[in-house]
């Protein structure tokens, strides 16, 4: 009769101890505020507000898109959570501007505009002529520098650069590759530029003070051939007095790009330094012509953490580069390399020795006979 009874309660206890498992497991907590759509009557769903239009509904989803919500949303859970705060800045410090005086004249600015009548006039005819010229120099003086940064950053410049440290571009620096006499190819942030278009070395202007000393690097972040966190260094021009680069040191003669055909676009990056005394690079420089990939294998990293005490980064632009024919004249004629190809190049179609008298072939049979330059229409 004991036997039956322990039975029993040894299995009403292992019972109770995996439904008290489960039901912990399966308990909600209080939510901690309104849940979406809590509000509304699911019951009296003909009763609710119709939009009409769906620029209407756009406009309302748009505003409670931009609500902050207290529970995690799907983008909050699938972005890792970055520490701002360990993300150092390496550039320039902030210049303090009174907005007060900005806007002060901003309002200024905006009452003249509605108190004129030709403003007024050309706009009522669709005749008004935006200066963009003024607008862009707006731009880069106000927004743009802080645009350019996050560009900097959606492309990984700063994580490959500088080891996550970043900077805000505050010196405009402009390049421009003159292509020929008429033609300009201008290097803004990201853009594709050919290496055929970047055989030789650019214009590069920015606006400096009288007396200041500056550092410009020319370097590519995806061109080694051996060792993925190394660079190659394309031009490097120390002790810049002003903006006359042809007065600086040379450290490095320019050398064309050079990206390897089948590994996609390279990012080029042109960084300006600002220094605050002379550099002394005399066991760095490379000889007068530089053709060897090792002496010029680079880390700006580490080239910028040994002169960080007397440089720092102030302006910024950089460019995409991809394969080209020629790229195949740079390793053959100035590396003196055999061209390492990362792509499959397939082989042009077999076809066997034409006949003269076909017997029993397709009409279209002449057809895999043609020149190269005559179209097959894809039937061979």
């Amino acid at each position: 009769m004991a036997a039956p009874v322990l039975r029993a309660v040894l299995h009403g206890k292992w019972n109770s101890r995996t439904f008290s498992t489960t039901a912990v497991l399966c308990k909600r907590g209080i939510p901690l505020g309104p849940m979406p759509n809590e509000d509304i009557d699911v019951s009296n769903l003909e009763a609710l507000e119709k939009y009409r239009s769906f620029s209407r509904y756009f406009k309302e989803a748009e505003k409670e898109r931009r609500k902050l919500h207290w529970w995690a949303t799907y983008k909050k859970r699938i972005t890792p959570k970055q520490d701002q705060e360990a993300k150092i800045d390496i550039g320039l410090p902030y210049p303090r501007t009174q907005w007060a005086n900005v806007l002060k004249e901003r309002k200024a600015t905006r009452r003249q505009n509605v108190t004129n009548v030709e403003l007024e006039r050309a706009s009522r005819l669709q005749t008004l002529l935006i200066p963009l010229d003024e607008v862009k120099a707006e731009w880069e003086r106000t927004s743009g520098p802080f645009h350019k940064q996050r560009i900097a950053q959606h492309y990984g410049l700063y994580r490959d650069l500088f080891d996550n440290a970043t900077f805000v571009p505050r010196v405009l620096l402009g390049v421009e590759y003159d292509s020929d006499e008429e033609y300009v190819v201008p290097v803004y942030h990201g853009n594709l530029v050919t290496p055929t278009e970047a055989l030789n070395p650019p214009r590069v202007t920015f606006e400096a003070d009288e007396g200041s000393l500056w550092t410009l690097l020319f370097t590519n972040l995806d061109g080694h051939l051996c060792d993925p966190n190394m660079e190659y260094v394309h031009w490097l021009v120390t002790n810049i007095p002003g903006n006359k680069i042809e007065s600086g040191k040379e450290i490095c003669h320019y050398f064309p790009p050079f990206p390897a055909r089948g590994t996609g676009y390279h990012r080029y990056v042109f960084l300006l330094f600002k220094q605050t005394q002379p550099i002394d690079l005399t066991d760095d420089i490379r000889p007068t012509p530089c053709h060897s990939l090792k002496m010029r294998t680079f880390r700006t990293f580490d080239f910028y953490k040994k002169h960080q005490t007397a440089m720092t980064p102030a302006g910024l632009a950089f460019f995409q580069c991809q394969w080209d024919d020629s790229v195949t004249h740079v390793f053959h004629q100035l590396l003196n390399m055999k061209e390492p190809v990362f792509d499959f190049v397939r082989p042009p179609v077999y076809h066997p020795k034409q006949k003269k008298f076909p017997h029993r072939q397709p009409l279209r049979y002449l057809d895999r006979y043609r020149d190269s330059d005559e179209p097959t229409y894809g039937c061979y």
